[in-house]
């Protein structure tokens, strides 16, 4: 009887917690980042302000989650369109990556804003935790496309003059230890790559694209093929 009374408490628990992420969300899409408040939430649930703080000990506490739960949401879908190229085709992963990363994107505009649009006011991230593993996994799955290139990336192999140095030491430790044949220039390249798929994205997502063209995806794919020419790779 313990272990069912425990049991349902956790279900509980976590269908609260769910819910609360849900409300905090709907917020965000309303009014930014900044508009997630535990006491409003807590309103809406019909809670009171001490009970919700029992789920999230500050505001900065849920916007971690929700940060969290964002990155391992893109990184789930970035690692399961790598698996559908195969592995002696890297321009096919290269696309594939692109193309899931935009359509994640498109699909969820405000959870593409909370991790990369403007800081949250008075929000701290910290600098360990779910959250920073999460983030992890998304430069490892483009370390991943890089180290998969990089036999072919003859231009890009060509621009080194990279040190080690030149990046952060959470971004180096992570690359080291990940893919430890990798060179410098290739975590620059990495970041290059980054910028081209996440510029035009970025763009789009922020309506910046809205008077110029009628197609942005077919702008974006045209650029991801250049992309892909530059690295040297058959496309």
């Amino acid at each position: 009887m313990g272990d069912a009374t425990q049991s349902r408490r956790a279900r509980l628990r976590a269908e609260a917690t769910s819910e609360i992420k849900a409300i905090a969300l709907r917020h965000m899409a309303a009014g930014g980042p900044a508009s997630i408040s535990l006491r409003a939430i807590a309103r809406e649930m019909g809670m009171t302000a001490g009970a919700i703080y029992s789920y999230f000990g500050s505001r900065d506490d849920l916007i971690t989650a929700l940060t969290a739960d964002v990155y391992d949401s893109l990184a789930d879908v970035l690692e399961a369109s790598h698996r559908t190229a195969p592995d002696d085709a890297p321009h096919e992963r290269v696309l594939a990556h692109a193309r899931a990363y935009r359509t994640w994107a498109i699909a969820h505009p405000d959870e593409f804003r909370l991790i990369y649009g403007d800081p949250v006011p008075g929000y701290e991230a910290p600098e360990d935790g779910p959250a920073q593993e999460a983030e992890h996994r998304l430069c490892a799955a483009l370390l991943g496309l890089v180290a998969a290139a990089w036999p072919q990336a003859a231009a890009a192999r060509e621009q080194g003059g990279y040190e080690w140095t030149d990046f952060q030491p959470g971004l180096v430790a992570m690359a080291r230890s990940t893919f430890p044949d990798l060179p410098p220039a290739a975590v620059a390249l990495c970041l290059r790559v980054w910028s081209r798929m996440h510029g035009l994205l970025a763009l789009e997502v922020y309506g910046h694209l809205r008077h110029q063209v009628h197609d942005p995806e077919k702008l974006y794919e045209a650029d991801m093929l250049d992309l892909i020419r530059s690295l040297g790779l058959v496309a």
